[in-house]
């Protein structure tokens, strides 16, 4: 079984949709693209940032706009191997997109 298929406790990425952000060919700041993933076939998650740092890529989850406190997320796993499932998923597309 491929690790990407792999289901922790009841949810799995069933699919991944990655747009590479760049423009004129080069990279804004440490944002790498977007993606849009969904669970189980049955819930789509819109707006994860694919980010670079000091440590390599990484999966930002959306937050919420209107909050007043500083990164309020709105979706989040709640489980270390759900967040690395899904940080897998999403980087394993990524670097398929940009070839």
């Amino acid at each position: 079984m491929n690790t990407n298929e792999q289901k922790f406790e009841c949810l799995a990425v069933t699919q991944v949709e990655v747009s590479v952000f760049k423009q004129g060919g080069a990279y804004l700041g440490k944002l790498r693209g977007f993606a849009t993933i969904v669970l189980n076939d049955q819930l789509q998650i819109r707006g994860l940032r694919i980010m670079d740092s000091e440590n390599g890529l990484y999966v930002g989850y959306p937050t919420d706009p209107y909050c007043r406190e500083d990164f309020q997320h709105m979706v989040l796993p709640m489980t270390r191997a759900l967040r690395e499932h899904i940080e897998n998923c999403v980087l394993e597309k990524y670097q398929q997109a940009i070839g």
